[in-house]
C-alpha cells in the first residue's frame, strides 16, 4: 500500500498534494515518511525495473489524518468515504447494463471465519 496505481503510472497527483499538506501539518511524520518513500521507491525500482512504481494517494494520507487529530482506527473508513461515490457509480453502471463487472484480481487469503454469536463471546 502506498505505491503503485492502475491508472497513474507516474507520481499520483493526489499524493503530491497530500505530501505538501503532510509537510506543513505534520513535519515529524513527514520527515520519516519522505525518507521511507525515497528508500522504498529505490528498492521497488531495483526489484521491478520493468514495472516502475510511484507513490500513490494512500502514502501520505496517514500523516494528514493524524495531523487532523483523527484516531488511527478511523483512517480506513475515512479513506473509504471518498470512494463511496465511485463504488456507487460502479453499482449503477453494472445494474444499467444488466452485466456483472468482474474484478481483475482473485482473493487468495484465508477462508472466511464463522462469526461467534454475541452471547458466546
Amino acid at each position: 500500500m502506498g505505491f503503485g496505481h492502475r491508472v497513474y503510472r507516474t507520481y499520483d497527483p493526489r499524493a503530491k498534494i497530500l505530501k505538501g499538506m503532510c509537510e506543513r501539518l505534520n513535519p515529524q511524520f513527514y520527515e520519516l515518511a519522505s525518507r521511507v518513500e525515497e528508500v522504498a521507491l529505490r528498492i521497488l525500482l531495483e526489484q521491478h525495473p520493468d514495472r516502475p512504481q510511484a507513490t500513490n494517494v494512500e502514502f501520505y494520507s496517514a500523516g494528514v489524518l493524524q495531523a487532523l487529530g483523527l484516531p488511527k482506527d478511523m483512517f480506513p473508513s475515512t479513506f473509504a468515504v471518498g470512494r463511496v461515490a465511485g463504488w456507487s457509480a460502479h453499482v449503477l453502471e453494472q445494474a444499467s447494463h444488466n452485466r456483472l463487472i468482474r474484478p481483475q484480481s482473485e482473493y487468495v487469503g484465508p477462508e472466511p471465519r464463522t462469526p461467534v454469536p454475541l452471547g458466546q463471546r
